[in-house]
């Protein structure tokens, strides 16, 4: 078995990002946006605007290639928005689905 690249015991981290994902973060959380964020981690998410406040996860593409649209969630909120890639990224990193609303 593969050992997680972050602590899925950690929900903590998570719900003290869910709660403010814009800002000042503890050292800790910055530790783990850290690791998420590295290029080979982060999984190339961006959030696009689509219009009337909205906005949908994206995928960047090599090449200088449009980024791919996941257009099945789309977001009211920046932070709504931002807490679906952390999920995401969560996912990938922990091996387990995070359990926080």
């Amino acid at each position: 078995m593969i050992e997680p690249l972050i602590d899925p015991s950690r929900r903590d981290l998570a719900a003290e990002y869910r709660t403010r994902p814009f800002g000042r973060h503890s050292a800790a959380l910055q530790a783990l946006l850290d690791v998420m964020y590295r290029a080979e981690n982060c999984q190339n998410l961006i959030l696009i605007a689509i219009g009337g406040g909205r906005w949908v996860l994206g995928e960047r593409q090599p090449d200088r290639k449009p980024p791919r649209l996941f257009l099945d969630e789309v977001f009211d909120s920046l932070e709504a928005g931002q807490w679906a890639a952390f999920r995401r990224r969560w996912r990938a990193l922990a091996g387990s689905e995070l359990d926080l609303p």
